[in-house]
């Protein structure tokens, strides 16, 4: 059966008619395109018994044939096609097989992925991508490589096309031609080559960079905004680069800048992919995510009353590309300490975290896109579906102009990574541990980082799941990620790479290949050497580590790869560019906690039934003359209206405190990981403000609906005449809302969710105790003060307004032509507006106390933006 062979930039393959042959963005296609205009699964290639043809599988963009798009095409020798634009998008070639077939070039042979598991874990040849590089030795075996890369800030670009298959393709415009890879001058400096090079002609001022196919250069990265920004040529010939109100901004050396001159030394960054100027061309670098890590020296103290205390001493440690470290220790060693560090949240006191030869905390604005967290909490509303929970949080992490195919693109693409496409629709809740750790991979994934970082994830999984999740970080590695993961299981060590322990006081008690670890120790079991560290603490572990072998193999070339710095992270750099309006994030914010609630059928039911059944309790309270006044009756006769109005203001306290009292601290890890990528502290606040407002709106319609319909009311209000029903029922919401409020900061007071019932039940007392239902509050000096600051006070003293209640009161109201009534219950329009502007004015307070809490719980380097 005939032959036929496939020409992609270069590079040929002979297809044999024997199987099909698929094309798309999935990695595990047998020819893999990164390239935004193709599909994940694009097309087909076979042959059907008389010919060979290309078949489309419903491509976004199309393929094309002779310029016209094509659902089937036939393929012979000479055909040419391209995907996903008809001019520019990648070129497929086919011509005949050689008479001699020539010996299989090195590209061709499939590289298996270097796996710790055997068996299911291991795929077939036939199965991987047709361009990976030739297989590497394992990492166990590679001492850390030297800072060799240091011209380009030590950012690992992607291949250069005669190393990889397919090359992104960016569209061709008049006065910026780009070369062809066979016209590309391969470097022979030992440096990263450019995946891209850009011809800078004289004449055409401008070259606009963005995520749409209409720009000069087109960056296929979510991260990037559909027109990000310009490299406009000045008049002298001198480069500017401009800001196009891209969502993520642009960096110059790290910074972000709105408008900046570009040299020759310079290092553009626009998502992934980094431009230089290099003459009169532009070369980009993309970050696949290849990347080594390294700290040196890193060291964090804190002060008490007794001195300092050091919770990191002189921590170094350097991470080859493609690694998977585990981090283990005795509690109180450090770990999480190190784990803040090294992400930057809690920057070190002195030394550096390298990110591939550039330091994390100079440039941490623009790095911090590169680095993934997954927290020991869970970092996705478990009442969503695993779908549904990406898809917002896609929403808050991708640039407001990306479009939701794109955004459904790459879930799909992340759900097929982590093996979860078939558990996409279960709610989260119903998941195994496992699972549920990927779900929080997978939000991580979103953003292709190239570094991430796990806080216990096997924490509370039996074996089985511990390894299950070992496994799949163990796979992340080997597809081009660096892994740190901080653990207290031992039981699957061998999978790592490499392995760092920490001893207490924050040393390194070791660092190298986890084979070698016991022996270095020697000790037969790992619970054995966290005895030894509790039994001889005065023993020098990290004395002991820097005299070995391993120390000079593992460690010493990261110590004395450069300078320690003490490093001071710039405020501008602390504020994470937003990836969306405020407006935008605020609205996917309130759809998200409508959703979670809406999900939650209890909460639903409790939050109109306890208001339904405190407004019922009112109505057993008797009361002869109703609530209406009656200056006839004195000395308590219609004391039970104190006692209606007593029940109903607690109830409207209690009813709209515990609605909000938990709903800052159960998301606590959801809203630091989330502020960390760029989400707005007062766009959350509101969309929890708005949402919890619309149900103290309603709770507290329903107590004023089932406690004062069956009473009789006052024939007439003061402002509406008609209905004084309906000012009271306002005083009710009015009141509602602000114990919501603080029910809200009693939320982000806590540092537990335990202790948000006592503070509860302590606040509903309080608000008893000031309602001035119970005994004389005004005209007491100190007690009629602190009155102002409770809610019931207010809220109270609005509805016994429009009552006229201080005429039916007693004991201390004998006699009504006696001045000394409550001032806050006077029968005027002037004291209603008073009473309901007090409890708005405590809501706007609390509202800024609640902000100003909220940042106790962000990312430390961030607190004060």
């Amino acid at each position: 059966m005939p032959q036929l062979v496939i020409e992609i930039n270069g590079q040929q393959r002979t297809l044999e008619p024997g199987r099909s042959y698929t094309i798309g963005r999935n990695p595990q296609s047998d020819f893999p395109f990164d390239d935004a205009r193709v599909s994940w699964h694009h097309a087909t290639i076979s042959f059907n018994g008389a010919g060979w043809q290309l078949d489309d599988h419903g491509s976004t963009n199309g393929t094309y044939t002779g310029g016209a798009r094509t659902q089937q095409a036939q393929l012979f020798p000479g055909a040419v096609v391209n995907l996903g634009n008809a001019e520019n998008g990648p070129r497929l070639g086919f011509s005949a097989p050689a008479q001699a077939a020539a010996p299989a070039p090195a590209w061709h042979e499939a590289a298996t992925s270097r796996s710790h598991v055997p068996g299911p874990q291991q795929q077939a040849p036939a199965q991987q991508p047709w361009a990976q590089q030739q297989q590497q030795p394992p990492a166990q075996q590679q001492p850390f490589p030297p800072q060799a890369q240091q011209q380009w800030g030590g950012q690992q670009p992607q291949p250069f096309p005669q190393q990889q298959g397919f090359p992104q393709q960016a569209p061709q415009h008049g006065g910026f031609p780009q070369q062809s890879p066979q016209q590309q001058a391969p470097r022979h400096d030992g440096g990263p080559q450019p995946t891209m090079i850009r011809s800078l002609t004289a004449g055409m001022n401008t070259v606009r960079i963005g995520r749409a196919l209409d720009n000069d250069i087109v960056v296929s990265d979510l991260q990037v905004s559909r027109h990000h920004a310009e490299l406009r040529q000045l008049p002298d010939g001198r480069y500017e680069i401009v800001d196009l109100g891209s969502h993520n901004g642009i960096f110059l050396n790290g910074q972000r800048v709105q408008r900046q001159l570009m040299g020759p030394q310079d290092r553009l960054t626009v998502g992934h992919s980094s431009f230089v100027l290099v003459g009169d061309q532009l070369q980009e670098f993309v970050d696949t995510g290849a990347v080594s890590f390294s700290a040196r020296h890193l060291t964090v103290e804190v002060d008490f009353k007794s001195g300092k205390k050091v919770l990191l001493n002189d921590v170094s440690f350097g991470v080859p590309e493609k690694s998977l470290v585990a981090v283990i220790g005795p509690s109180g060693s450090g770990k999480s300490t190190l784990l803040r560090a090294l992400t930057g949240y809690r920057p070190a006191d002195r030394g550096d975290v390298l990110y591939d030869g550039r330091n994390l905390y100079k440039q941490f604005a623009e790095l911090r896109s590169r680095i993934g967290l997954v927290p020991q909490s869970e970092i996705l509303h478990k009442e969503l579906t695993v779908r549904t929970g990406l898809k917002y949080a896609a929403r808050l992490r991708f640039p407001g102009d990306t479009e939701a195919r794109e955004r459904e693109a790459r879930i799909d693409e992340v759900l097929y990574e982590l093996r979860l496409d078939k558990r996409a629709d279960n709610k989260i809740t119903a998941l195994s541990g496992g699972q549920q750790k990927r779900v929080s991979v997978a939000l991580e994934l979103l953003t292709k980082p190239s570094l991430i970082f796990l806080d216990e994830p096997t924490s509370g999984l039996d074996p089985g799941m511990d390894r299950e999740v070992m496994q799949m970080l163990r796979g992340l590695a080997d597809d081009g990620r660096t892994i740190l993961v901080v653990t207290h299981s031992v039981a699957e060590l061998a999978l790592c790479d490499r392995l760092l322990v920490m001893a207490p006081g924050g040393s390194v008690a070791y660092f190298g290949p986890p084979d070698e670890a016991l022996h270095f120790f020697g000790y037969e079991t790992w619970a054995d050497v966290f005895q030894a560290f509790e039994n001889y603490p005065d023993h020098d572990w990290a004395g002991r580590y820097r005299g070995s072998v391993h120390y000079q193999q593992y460690s010493a070339p990261t110590v004395e790869a450069g300078e320690v710095q003490h490093v001071q992270v710039a405020q501008e750099a602390v504020r994470p560019p937003k990836p969306q309006s405020w407006g935008s994030q605020l609205w996917t914010l309130m759809r998200r906690y409508m959703s979670v609630l809406a999900s939650d059928r209890g909460f639903l039911a409790l939050s109109v039934l306890l208001p339904a059944v405190i407004g019922a309790v009112s109505v057993l309270i008797p009361n002869a003359a109703g609530l209406a006044p009656n200056p006839k009756n004195q000395l308590g006769i219609n004391s039970g209206a104190a006692t209606i109005m007593l029940i109903l203001a607690i109830g409207a306290c209690f009813s709209g405190a515990a609605n909000s009292v938990r709903e800052l601290i159960k998301e606590r890890a959801i809203y630091e990981r989330e502020r960390a990528t760029g989400l707005s502290r007062s766009a959350y606040m509101m969309s929890k403000i708005i949402v919890l407002g619309v149900f103290s709106v309603i709770q507290g319609a329903i107590i004023s609906a089932v406690g004062f319909l069956p009473r009789k009311l006052p024939a007439h209000g003061l402002i509406v005449k008609d209905l004084p029903i309906i000012e009271m029922t306002i005083g009710m919401i009015l009141l509602s809302f602000a114990a919501m409020m603080f029910g809200l900061m009693i939320s982000a007071l806590v540092k537990t969710a335990e202790k948000t019932m006592p503070l509860l039940v302590m606040f509903a007392i309080v608000q008893v105790v000031f309602t001035g239902c119970l005994f004389q509050i005004f005209s007491k000096p100190g007690l009629e003060q602190v009155a102002w600051l409770m809610p019931a006070r207010w809220g109270t003293g609005m509805v016994a307004t429009t009552l006229d209640l201080s005429h039916l009161l007693g004991p201390w109201n004998k006699d009504f032509n006696h001045p000394d009534y409550d001032p806050l219950w006077d029968h005027s329009v002037a004291q209603l507006l008073l009473d309901a502007g007090a409890l708005v004015v405590i809501s706007v307070v609390l509202g800024i106390i609640i902000t100003r809490l909220q940042r106790r719980h962000e990312p430390e380097v961030m607190q004060k933006g």
